[in-house]
């Protein structure tokens, strides 16, 4: 059974840095393309980034230079270090998992962006 744990949210000022954990097991993880998207309320679940079991990355526009996503094949972790946030960056994180065909979701962690 594939899990995927996400950690890191929380309440942050504006212009504060933030470090997400995603955390998985059952997963083929070093095999498994991984992603980070986002649904703010009343708005579509968007992706974030996107980094392939070849570690080559992507981005959204919306965090492009100001993100890093990062794996850690060795502790089946993903990263994504978000800095100079903005209160448009407030949403609910989730991390998934690409293996083959598959894909799995974590239950995701929320981020705010208030002063």
């Amino acid at each position: 059974q594939v899990q995927l744990v996400e950690s890191g949210g929380g309440l942050v000022q504006p212009g504060g840095s933030l470090r997400l954990s995603c955390v998985s097991s059952g997963l083929k993880f070093a095999y498994s393309h991984m992603a980070w998207y986002r649904q703010a309320p009343g708005k579509q679940r968007e992706l974030v980034a996107h980094i392939t079991e070849g570690n080559r990355k992507t981005y959204s526009d919306s965090v492009k230079g100001r993100s890093i996503i990062i794996r850690d094949n060795t502790k089946n972790t993903v990263y994504l270090q978000m800095n100079s946030l903005k209160s448009e960056d407030t949403a609910v994180y989730y991390c998934k998992a690409e293996y083959s065909t598959d894909a799995y979701w974590g239950r995701g962690t929320q981020v705010t962006v208030a002063s």
